[in-house]
């Protein structure tokens, strides 16, 4: 057995030490991405120009890495620079040190208000990073802190790049970071220190001095100086009341229509609290030298008043209140509810309503009998209102939502024609056409797609807007909508113009309830012309009260026109009033159908028989000029025409609906033709009745004259003489301009089945109105209530002049534009336009928050006034502005005030107090009035203090090359911080 297990024994597992490891595999990696990213050799650029950290173009890219199974990204940040070679590339060199460690040196960007905390340490312009790649993820260990470092510092030695590498290491909130930078012969190495309490010792300059001294460990003697650059930090927080101008609505208010100080109409503008929270005043030493200053635990030449350089930054308030953006975002949140008005204001409040308006109709049955008060002294919605507060005073409080002097108020503003004093005949008491105005604040409906600032459908928004957010919310909003829509329809009965509304047909470029509110006009106007037409049928004076179509000329009937149409109603007993608002359709009489029988007419042909030419003409407008019929040489006439039936954009998009169902089949096709040739077919029968004996071709050179064709030619006799015909697609066989001539009959409009039946469209407008829900209704009127807040805006910016805050409003109109045309646009799109919008307010809150404060309207010269306000502007647009002549110029006085008036304040209280000197203690030393009054500091202690110290020394031997040496120190209240950059030579050790 011992035998068998001998060879056994003698087998071993074969080690292969030539595989990678998976630090070699990481450090391969960062190789990897160093060499993608082209970062080998050294390029220099040109130097840096003050204060390019702030207003330069940084940039970056990332990847991804691993060791093991724990992910980092490298990020590469850089400032974008031109090339300083005519080539475009950079200049290469091998014996200089790296641009990085020349970087080290510059004072030309100390302390940058705004950079990554790297550059703002160690004033790089280039640089890369490692980072755990996951937020939650810290390399804490030690040991694998040195071993990150040491793969950078292979990863570059192989490489033989030049730009800084850092690791990030401990909590990312920490921002402890540790890197190196390799050159030719040189490295520099890259250190911090983190401490939440600040050792007394490095407090002021000279500990920091010390620690710098010692860890540069030159081998000179004496020291080379050591360059300092000084910030102090100083925070004003106590910002007096009075400077806020701002003062918060009283939405008790109601006086006047008023509605917390603010009219209907009109929305509210400014910030609730003061948007500016804090004020920063850096004082910076920017060049002092070692020995001339001192700064230790006892004494400091440091004084913020002799600083030679001020620089100010405000500090915003998160997400102040501001009146409008609230406004408009509690608008917004109506379009997400999902309660019907029924479920809102409750089937009660319903059936009440139901009493009311027969109540109302009962009241306003009155206007057609006799009454000892003269007609016009009621208005149309007094009326209404009177019937209403006569119903309301049965309801409990409780069950009405808004009060009714609120309403009534609202109902006057938007209805003004209800408090006129002007006879009620029918007529809208304003103007129904929008003023002509070309501006570009007037003409924004035209890219939102909202309604013009002066409609009723602009007004209604806001009214809503102001409703919701001090007048019962979600149940006001519903109430007024419900009191609306019975305007609506008594307006409707009662043949009254809707005010605010621009006459002619709906407006396209408007909102689709703007469209409906000016379809129920023109179906007014229909009606009320008609009715017209009934009442002076039975005078003597007879007009023909029918618009013409854009196409014709406005000339009015002639007499002899007028004689005929007069006789021709006294024979046939008909007119207008054979039109009935409860037909659907409307045709010709019996007596009219069967005299054109006995006439033996036959309209079917493409000739005019004699018999045809015989009909007594009617329904004419006016001569067509010298243009004459061609086959009688009779003068051609213009007949009274049809208008097109006006549609809104749902309405012609549900007929093109239709016509698509049609198909592309021959018999679809033709179906469709002859449904979008009803406007044609009325006209061609009113030309006939105007025109006995025409042909098409009179028609044509009426209706489409290009579509007739003339042409000089010479005669059997030598004349030259016009001749024409009809047009190529006018002699297509059976196409639709000759089969509908074959079809119609000569009858006047006014004995025509009505092409737009204003009845069925009114009650189709009233019904779609009764049924929308709040949420549908702020959908429609959101638009405008955003075109309103956006020229809110624009007034507002308008008095203080930001020119940041003017391409802001660009930006929001270009975006709104995009946004509001979709036919129901994305919450979240419309979020950011409402967030624009607030964060515009907000600006212009700070812009009258700081001048308030620094007191730009109190400057008695100008010149002082405008650098206020420039300087003032500049807060609000820069991260960071430098105060011209530091404390002495004329804002830093402003700002020394602030300061000191805060801190008597501060002292002012019981602990300073017992702390400072009696006062006939300081007259017993002889110490000055003045000076016992600046005894307590202007100026509180410093928030902050950072300091950069530089040097130029051998390191590590005294014959080794003279490197920069870089130490910044940051001290807060509960900071402090130490970022070294240490330099060696190389080339020895």
């Amino acid at each position: 057995m011992a035998a068998d297990s001998e060879p056994e024994s003698e087998v071993f597992e074969i080690t292969d030490f030539t595989t990678a490891s998976e630090w070699e595999r990481f450090i391969s990696k960062v190789e990897e991405v160093l060499n993608d990213w082209k970062l080998i050799g050294n390029s220099l650029g040109k130097p840096l120009e003050k204060g390019i950290f702030t207003s330069g173009i940084w940039e970056e890219k990332s990847d991804e890495i691993s060791f093991a199974d724990f992910r980092f990204s490298v990020t590469h940040h850089y400032l974008v620079q031109e090339s300083t070679d005519k080539d475009g590339k950079d200049e290469l060199l091998e014996d200089v040190i790296p641009q990085s460690m020349q970087d080290l040196l510059c004072m030309n960007n100390d302390f940058p208000p705004r950079a990554h905390c790297l550059v703002r340490w160690y004033g790089l312009r280039e640089f890369v990073v490692i980072a755990p790649a996951a937020h939650s993820d810290a390399v804490l260990s030690e040991s694998k802190c040195n071993l990150l470092l040491s793969s950078v510092s292979i990863a570059l030695g192989n490489t033989g790049c030049q730009v800084p590498l850092f690791v990030q290491i401990h909590h990312k909130w920490r921002r402890m970071y540790v890197g190196e930078c390799q050159g030719p012969g040189v490295r520099t190495d890259f250190e911090m220190v983190h401490l939440r309490k600040v050792p007394n010792q490095y407090t002021h300059l000279s500990g920091l001095l010390d620690i710098f001294k010692s860890k540069i460990g030159c081998p000179l003697t004496p020291l080379p100086p050591v360059s300092i650059a000084i910030r102090f930090t100083y925070v004003l927080q106590d910002w007096q009341q009075y400077f806020w101008p701002q003062q918060p609505p009283d939405i008790d208010a109601l006086v006047g229509g008023e509605v917390g100080g603010l009219e209907f109409g009109k929305l509210p503008f400014g910030a609730c609290e003061d948007p500016i929270s804090e004020l920063h005043l850096a004082t910076t030493w920017p060049h002092l030298t070692e020995g001339i200053i001192v700064d230790n635990d006892v004494y400091s030449d440091l004084d913020p008043l002799q600083a030679p350089h001020w620089s100010v930054r405000v500090r915003k308030a998160d997400n102040p209140q501001c009146l409008l953006g609230d406004f408009v975002t509690e608008f917004f949140k109506i379009c997400r509810r999902k309660e019907s008005t029924d479920e809102i204001l409750g089937r009660s409040t319903f059936e009440e309503e139901g009493r009311e308006i027969a109540d109302i109709t009962h009241a306003l049955s009155k206007l057609t009998e006799p009454a000892p008060v003269p007609i016009h002294k009621l208005s149309v919605s007094n009326m209404v209102h009177t019937a209403k507060k006569k119903i309301r005073k049965h309801r409990g409080v409780e069950e009405s939502p808004l009060n009714n002097d609120v309403l009534n108020t609202i109902l006057l503003f938007l209805f003004p024609d209800a408090a006129s004093e002007k006879p009620v005949d029918g007529t809208s008491s304003t103007d129904n056409s929008n003023p002509p105005s070309e501006s570009e604040d007037y003409n924004l409906y035209n890219q939102f797609k909202s309604a013009p600032s002066d409609s009723l459908t602009y007004k209604l928004a806001l009214c809503l807007c102001m409703i919701n957010f001090y007048h019962g919310g979600l149940k006001g909003v519903a109430h007024l909508w419900q009191e609306f829509v019975l305007e609506m329809r008594f307006r409707w009965e009662n043949n009254f113009l809707i005010p605010g509304l621009a006459s002619g047909p709906p407006d396209l470029r408007c909102c689709l309830l703007h469209q409906k509110l000016q379809m129920l006009n023109c179906c007014i106007e229909r009606k009320k012309a008609r009715d017209e037409g009934k009442k002076t049928s039975t005078s003597d004076n007879v007009t023909n009260t029918w618009s013409v179509d854009a196409r014709k000329t406005g000339d009015q009937l002639g007499p002899d026109n007028l004689n005929d149409a007069d006789k021709e109603k006294g024979e046939m007993g008909k007119s207008w009033d054979s039109w009935s608002d409860s037909e659907e359709e409307f045709f010709e009489c019996l007596s009219d159908t069967e005299e054109l029988k006995g006439n033996g007419q036959d309209s079917g042909k493409k000739g005019a028989p004699k018999e045809m030419a015989n009909l007594k003409p009617e329904g004419r407008l006016h001569q067509h000029g010298k243009l004459t019929l061609l086959h009688n040489g009779e003068p051609l006439y213009i007949p009274v025409t049809q208008e097109p039936a006006p549609m809104t954009e749902d309405l012609l998009e549900e007929q093109s609906e239709v016509l698509a169902k049609l198909g592309t089949s021959a018999e679809g096709a033709h179906l469709r033709a002859r449904m979008q040739s009803a406007c044609l077919l009325s006209d061609m029968e009113s030309f006939k009745a105007a025109n006995p004996g025409c042909f098409l071709e009179d028609f044509v050179r009426w209706y489409s004259p290009r579509d007739y064709i003339e042409e000089e030619v010479i005669d059997e006799k030598g004349n030259v003489v016009l001749k024409g015909e009809l047009s190529a697609r006018m002699k297509i066989p059976s196409n639709m301009w000759v089969e509908a001539w074959e079809t119609a009959k000569p009858i006047p409009a006014r004995r025509q089945r009505r092409l737009f039946d204003d009845t069925r469209e009114a009650e189709k407008v009233l019904h779609y109105l009764a049924i929308q829900k709040p949420a549908d209704l702020a959908r429609h009127l959101l638009p405008c209530v955003i075109h309103a807040a956006v020229l809110k805006v624009k007034e507002e910016e308008s008095l203080e002049n930001i020119s940041s805050v003017k391409k802001i409003i660009k930006q929001i109109i270009s975006h709104s534009s995009k946004v509001l045309h979709f036919p129901n646009p994305e919450d979240k799109k419309l979020e950011e336009i409402i967030h624009q919008i607030t964060n515009v307010e907000a600006i212009i809150a700070r812009a009258r928050s700081l001048k308030a404060k620094f007191g730009t309207e109190k400057c008695e010269q100008e010149e002082e006034k405008e650098d206020l306000e420039r300087f003032v502007n500049c807060l609000l647009e820069q991260p960071e502005v430098l105060v011209s002549g530091a404390g002495r110029g004329h804002a830093g006085r402003i700002i020394h005030k602030l300061f000191v008036n805060a801190q008597r304040l501060t002292e002012s209280s019981d602990e300073a107090a017992a702390m400072a000197p009696p006062e006939e203690e300081l007259k017993r030393m002889g110490i000055p009035e003045e000076r016992r009054q600046n005894s307590v500091s202007d100026f509180p202690p410093p928030a902050g203090r950072e300091l950069i110290l530089r040097a130029t020394v051998p390191r590590p031997a005294p014959y080794s090359k003279a490197l920069p040496q870089r130490m910044y120190s940051v001290l807060t209240k509960e900071d402090f911080r130490l970022a070294g950059a240490f330099s060696s030579d190389t080339s020895f050790f």
